[in-house]
């Protein structure tokens, strides 16, 4: 049987790749290792988190479906840096553990075009320099027009404890042993990563009371735009903080050597991630520091395992034993899960287009953690754009390519594709030169429009996202138009909430540009009949309007720069006095744009004018 496209791998990255091939109306087959473990979540119980809450929120406005089902399965909600400002805002959701894959797997099955096979993928089929399908364990061949590679941490997969060393996958599955080298014979790159996760503990063998106890919001939160409401806002589930101890520091440094990744194995090659690092790597890298933050996470309701985030380890058990009897309240923990690090292959992602498509085979796409990410979100965010991509190279169409200014997940692909990857990459918001365009509130305004050209948002979504954007003009404009002047009563007011009185007449949008003036206090002068979200919209717009408009001048410079073309057929060598690394760098990532040449690690301003004198003398190209 032959099939348009083919996705392999069930995670959250193969998930969302899958439901946009076939809601675009292509005939699609999932093939996964284990059904069960469709949208698994092998590590944290959460989604979202800073930045990667505002990821979630642009896979919703494009059409995915990680908020909306994020949305049906958490257990707690709460926005982050609800006290900052809206550049660094971003929700972060306890997802039950049980009911997330669950909802995933029920939407899989029920979507039309869409055809899941349990099996394991060893080759692909590949003529010319082209992929044509795939070939299994046991031989069977199954040809497509396009195979999107969805793989996770399975490529030749190590468990890693102390000094022992297991060929498996996550829960103890087994690994995709083959693949990887395949893929290294059509000529990849292939890298050697690292990452792991922490113990599960019983909840009923913690004293709570040694611990401060963390809330979920008191009001309604949502990741997705359709705003459906699942959870009882009071019935959340809390989390609870602790820290490390002076013991807990002195038991990890005493046995430093018994650590997979500090000599307990010899033959560790795989990188771990910088931002989400093992508690020895915390203790030797900070060792100034006198403790470190712990989270204790529920993962769900229908069981009673709790996460200790940021206690990932590679120790030998007995050690992790010691490790967490020395953290309060957990002096008499029973461990149901112990600590592990987990080593795999992946790709080196600067052999990828912008589109996700790889440039060494045609008609292959990659995503997820094979191409160096960590992270549900960045997982997820990179299979919806693989998955509407190769619907779009079937339809003869245009890639959807995301600009940094537009979106996060712009950000990341551009840093995966121009930058590489030397450990996980993990998306923050100090990544995004533009964050104050990139927000939470606006990702909708941003991507919904993309969504609906692509195929995945539809009549009712759009006419309720246009519907948004009429009313945030209204509002604005009633804001314009409606005055106040120096009455007695207005100043009184004024005075009252420690702001200027009047001497001369305002509008209302004037009024609230000022620091202290909320949108509660223009609700004393006007009636605003408005839903909150159209309210927060028009709020932010006037606050930061002078910040909003200085950071779009600045994206225009670099849209300026990423609109000049580099010709496919440019020869690096023939540019006279260009720095060896910077030729060497250029001829790897095969720049599309002057702007995107200039990101690339070891290219400098002086090669980027070297270029351009090139290229104006060969391609008469016009620098202005």
């Amino acid at each position: 049987m032959k099939y348009e496209i083919i996705v392999v791998g069930g995670g959250h990255a193969g998930c969302e790749a899958c439901l946009a091939s076939a809601r675009k109306g292509h005939k699609t087959l999932l093939i996964t290792g284990n059904i069960k473990n469709i949208a698994d979540m092998p590590c944290n119980p959460s989604i979202g988190g800073s930045a990667k809450g505002i990821v979630v929120r642009e896979i919703d406005a494009l059409g995915g479906e990680m908020g909306r089902n994020a949305d049906k399965s958490l257990i707690q909600i709460k926005m982050l840096n609800s006290a900052k400002g809206p550049a660094v805002q971003a929700l972060r959701a306890q997802a039950d553990k049980v009911v997330y894959p669950q909802e995933m797997l029920k939407t899989l099955e029920k979507q039309e075009n869409l055809t899941i096979l349990e099996a394991m993928v060893e080759d692909l089929i590949v003529e010319d320099k082209k992929v044509k399908g795939v070939i299994l364990e046991n031989g069977t061949t199954i040809e497509s027009e396009i195979v999107i590679l969805t793989t996770g941490t399975y490529l030749k997969a190590d468990i890693m404890v102390g000094d022992s060393r297991r060929r498996e996958g996550p829960h103890g599955e087994k690994p995709s042993n083959h693949l990887s080298d395949k893929l290294k014979e059509y000529g990849f790159d292939i890298i050697r990563l690292k990452t792991g996760t922490p113990q599960r503990i019983d909840k009923n063998t913690i004293d709570f009371s040694k611990t401060k106890e963390e809330y979920g919001d008191n009001v309604v939160r949502n990741f997705s735009f359709d705003n459906e409401i699942y959870y009882d806002v009071d019935k959340q589930i809390s989390c609870h903080l602790i820290y490390t101890t002076e013991e807990t520091h002195k038991i990890i440094n005493e046995n430093l050597n018994k650590s997979s990744m500090y000599g307990g194995l010899d033959d560790v090659t795989g990188v771990g991630p910088r931002y989400c690092p093992s508690i020895e790597d915390k203790v030797v890298r900070f060792s100034d520091k006198e403790r470190h933050q712990l989270f204790l996470e529920p993962e769900s309701i229908y069981y009673d395992d709790i996460y200790v985030q940021g206690f990932s380890t590679s120790m030998p058990y007995d050690v992790q034993e010691k490790m967490v009897h020395s953290l309060p309240g957990l002096e008499n923990a029973k461990i149901l899960k112990y600590a592990y690090a987990i080593e795999y292959d992946a790709l080196f992602p600067t052999q990828l287009k912008q589109s996700l498509e790889t440039k060494i085979l045609e008609n292959l796409f990659t995503a997820g953690q094979i191409n160096g990410t960590s992270g549900y979100e960045e997982a997820a965010c990179q299979g919806l754009i693989a998955g509407i991509n190769a619907g779009l190279k079937i339809e003869g169409k245009e890639p959807l390519i995301l600009k940094r200014n537009e979106a996060y997940i712009g950000v990341l692909i551009d840093d995966l594709i121009t930058k590489g990857v030397r450990d996980p990459y993990r998306l923050l918001t100090s990544r995004a030169e533009y964050r104050l365009l990139l927000r939470h509130d606006n990702a909708d305004i941003r991507l919904r429009e993309k969504g609906y050209e692509v195929g995945l948002i539809n009549e009712e979504q759009f006419n309720k996202f246009q519907e948004k954007l009429e009313n945030i003009e209204k509002l604005t404009n009633i804001l314009k138009e409606k005055r106040v002047t120096p009455k007695k009563e207005v100043n009184d007011y004024l005075l009252s909430i420690n702001s200027t009185i009047l001497k001369d007449g305002i509008s209302l949008y004037n009024l609230l540009k000022r620091p202290e003036v909320t949108m509660e206090h223009i609700e004393h002068f006007i009636d605003i009949p408005f839903d909150e979200d159209i309210k927060e919209q028009v709020y932010i717009n006037i606050k930061y309007e002078g910040y909003i408009v200085k950071a779009n001048r600045e994206a225009l410079k670099m849209l300026d720069l990423d609109n000049k073309m580099i010709p496919k057929d440019i020869d690096y060598d023939k540019i006279k006095n260009l720095a060896s690394e910077a030729r060497q760098k250029l001829k790897e990532v095969e720049p599309t744009s002057i702007g995107q040449a200039l990101r690339i690690s070891g290219v400098n301003p002086a090669d980027i004018s070297l270029l351009m004198i090139y290229l104006k003398k060969e391609y008469h190209y016009d620098r202005k």
